[in-house]
């Protein structure tokens, strides 16, 4: 459709299947919700500094982009799109991703807290 700019969107389920292919997984959650625990494998670039550090992010796969709730990812994800990186937004964030039955990790590999 003409003048379609619908931002592309991932549900949990499917995003939790996608780690298996070796997806990159951005969280720009604030650096004490990332210590709280996060997806593995995950990339921690907190939304307050994804301007600076944008070059960071790869433009040759795939960038499924994770916060809290979906709304912070939305804005990277719309921001990310406006560079050329491929980026999708996980609906529900960490939320719908822990809902989903989906791993939280810690920075040590061991079980992360809860996201609430």
């Amino acid at each position: 459709m003409i003048g379609d700019h619908r931002r592309p969107e991932i549900g949990a389920d499917a995003a939790i299947g996608a780690l298996s292919d070796g997806t990159y997984v951005l969280d720009v959650r604030e650096p004490h919700e990332w210590d709280e625990g996060h997806a593995p494998g995950a990339t921690s670039i907190p939304l307050s500094e994804l301007n600076e550090r944008v070059g960071e992010v790869p433009t040759d796969r795939p960038v499924l982009v994770v916060c809290h709730s979906g709304m912070r990812s939305a804005r990277a994800t719309d921001a990310l799109r406006g560079v050329g990186v491929d980026a999708r937004n996980v609906v529900g964030g960490m939320l719908a991703w822990r809902d989903a039955g989906g791993t939280v990790v810690a920075d040590d590999g061991h079980p992360g807290a809860s996201v609430d």
